[in-house]
């Protein structure tokens, strides 16, 4: 029986301590390394360990008298949460450390957060009681009002054999079988232990712990609470399903593909996804070992594998996971004139693979890779990276908020591109869809009109790359696009020519349209002592924010609310100096909204629709062997294809 146990919490919060804690009871390893020692087992990079943070997920494998654990260790920085989330795709169950001086930090509510979205059973750990200012019964109440409010001192469950008859309360309050036996008094140790495991696999209960992973304080019982509820059964049975978390590559760059096994079996020299198995690795840390065969629940490595990505289905198919971390900000790559553009590319996409959040992007027309960010100190991490790894020196330009466009209303969009023997039109409705969306596909285009082969050219060329709006040249988002009709020729229709048309049917219909544009916003909680809430509140209508009324608890005032990342990003530092460590701000990534200063923006950017080299608005037409181009505003006139066909 293999389960995977996930750590997680906020930067600083003994995470990294824990994990060397718990391989250390385990005998796993034979001394607790110590991050201000540089020596853990999984912080190995140099940057970890000379910076003090963890930065890759890595795993280890823990074995105790009764099970098999594999252990992932995530990073704790917000600018890394990319790389967090890709885990909780395949962890089991999750440990959230969080400290007993500082209590709920914001990235811990991101964690938690994920974590409840993904159905995933939860332990707390309260870390640091050793530390003056430690407060266990305030940090359980924080957790029990903000996370879980099914939370119970798990300490107590392993202190004797016999529960005691104030945790059987609190436990049956979840119940009501439990109740029942409470209230008849029934004291089967047995049956009440047994219903303890399936409410916490059902997250209805979340057990919280207690000590100092620096001390290996509470430690044991952890390990033994992870032996009497973290149990997870697998079939092996079945065709072989895993899905892909993390793409590595060796000192020689050989591509290392990372699989959790969802079910069935894997062996050597198998076919996965229409490539031969040549090697499975089963990595501990830094070491590998070589297998033959791996099973549903395991974590493994394909060497060579090139067709797949993080986040596809291995197995069947390339379906892909979505993710909620999504960068906010752009920079671009800055190399010195005697480095290869195209050598620079390649090393930025091997980065890519191994990190799909960075996006990279060559723009072929200014000769520059662009790269997308959650933070600065991702930047500061990657160009550490890259020298020690590929020994380059490179920097980055400021970083720029990612904008999007979208449109408020629909529209009909016409394009047509018939220069000399060649010829297609496209006719499209652009309509606006739900925020997060993306850009979304219909065919409503009847086969008489345009032959299916000629409707998935469309169709593709609508997918094959994020098209840009008009206002800034930013990512289109937030559209559906439906294909009513077209035209080809039945001899001079080629190559490109769909594309065309296609492309200038959405920059018709864009040029029509009432216009969005749209910029990241962060969710904000934030709490600090009453006195400090009108400066607070001052701060975020400063920042163009919304927010909810102050909540009063105590002596703290709260405050909620989404704000723009462009406007809040650098808002932690200030936050940190005028409430000197007595206030708590969790940031987390809202999504898209209207943009509060669209015409500044705008006018910042400077984008000319015009000289755009990929996007045209006016469609192309030929007359007696001569083409010509008709603007965008009169193109519908001209169309050869039926211009009223129903689009409801």
């Amino acid at each position: 029986m293999t389960s995977t146990i996930g750590l997680f919490a906020h930067v600083d919060a003994g995470k990294t301590t824990f994990a060397e804690q718990l391989l250390f009871h385990t005998n796993h390893i034979h001394q607790p390394g110590r991050v201000d020692h540089q020596n853990t087992y999984l912080d190995h990079h140099t940057v970890e360990r000379e910076r003090g943070i963890t930065v890759f997920s890595e795993q280890a494998l823990m074995e105790t008298d009764k099970s098999m654990y594999q252990l992932i260790d995530t990073p704790g920085h917000v600018d890394f949460s990319a790389e967090m989330e890709r885990m909780v795709h395949v962890i089991d169950y999750g440990i959230i450390i969080v400290s007993a001086v500082e209590g709920i930090q914001g990235h811990t509510e991101t964690v938690w957060q994920l974590l409840r979205e993904h159905d995933k059973p939860v332990f707390f750990y309260i870390n640091k009681m050793d530390r003056e200012g430690a407060d266990k019964e305030a940090v359980m109440q924080e957790i029990e009002k903000d996370f879980a409010g099914s939370i119970f001192d798990a300490m107590k469950f392993f202190q004797s054999d016999c529960l005691d008859d104030d945790l059987k309360e609190k436990i049956a309050e979840k119940d009501d079988f439990l109740l029942e036996q409470y209230l008849e008094g029934n004291s089967d140790e047995k049956l009440w232990r047994a219903r303890v495991a399936a409410m916490v696999q059902s997250r209805t209960l979340f057990p919280c712990f207690c000590g100092s992973a620096l001390q290996g304080i509470g430690i044991d019982h952890v390990i033994k609470a992870l032996d009497e509820w973290a149990g997870k059964t697998w079939d092996n049975s079945r065709q072989f399903i895993g899905t892909v978390y993390k793409i590595r590559h060796d000192k020689d760059g050989h591509k290392l593909t990372f699989i959790k096994a969802l079910q069935g079996q894997m062996s050597v020299r198998e076919q996965l996804n229409g490539e031969k198995v040549n090697e499975l690795r089963i990595y501990d840390g830094q070491n590998f070992s070589s297998v033959d065969k791996v099973e549903a629940g395991q974590l493994f490595a394909v060497a060579g594998s090139s067709t797949l990505s993080i986040g596809d289905t291995a197995g069947e198919g390339k379906k892909s996971a979505t993710y909620t971390m999504v960068p906010t900000m752009r920079v671009k790559v800055e190399y010195g004139k005697e480095e290869s553009d195209r050598d620079m590319l390649q090393l930025f996409e091997l980065l890519d693979a191994e990190d799909p959040s960075l996006q990279v992007e060559w723009d072929n027309e200014l000769k520059e890779i662009h790269l997308h960010i959650l933070g600065v100190i991702q930047l500061e991490v990657l160009k550490q990276l890259v020298f020690e790894r590929f020994n380059k020196l490179i920097d980055f330009t400021p970083p720029e908020i990612l904008y999007k466009e979208t449109i408020k209303f629909p529209v009909m969009g016409y394009g047509h591109f018939e220069p000399l023997r060649h010829y297609a039109e496209v006719h499209l409705q652009l309509k606006p869809a739900e925020r997060g969306n993306g850009v979304t596909f219909e065919n409503r285009c009847h086969v008489d009109d345009l032959p299916l082969n000629y409707q998935r050219l469309v169709e593709q060329h609508v997918f094959e790359r994020a098209h840009t709006g008009i206002l800034t040249g930013a990512v289109l988002a937030d559209i559906h696009i439906i294909l009513i009709n077209g035209r080809a020729h039945e001899k001079h229709t080629s190559g490109g020519d769909f594309r065309e048309a296609t492309y200038r049917a959405i920059r018709q219909g864009l040029e029509q349209a009432e216009k969005l544009l749209l910029e990241p916003y962060y969710e904000v909680k934030i709490k600090v002592p009453s006195h400090l809430i009108g400066r607070v509140i001052a701060d975020i209508e400063k920042a163009n924010g919304l927010f909810d009324a102050p909540v009063t608890e105590g002596e703290k005032a709260i405050l909620t609310g989404k704000v723009p990342v462009s406007t809040f990003r650098d808002y932690p530092i200030t936050f940190a100096s005028f409430t000197k460590g007595k206030g708590s701000l969790q940031l987390r990534y809202a999504g898209y909204y209207e943009c509060h200063n669209p015409i500044e923006v705008m006018e910042k950017l400077a984008y000319d629709k015009n000289q755009d080299p990929i996007y045209r608005s006016s469609s192309v037409f030929c007359a007696k062997g001569e083409s010509y181009s008709v603007p965008w505003h009169e193109a519908k006139e001209h169309m050869h294809a039926n211009t009223e066909k129903a689009t409801h």
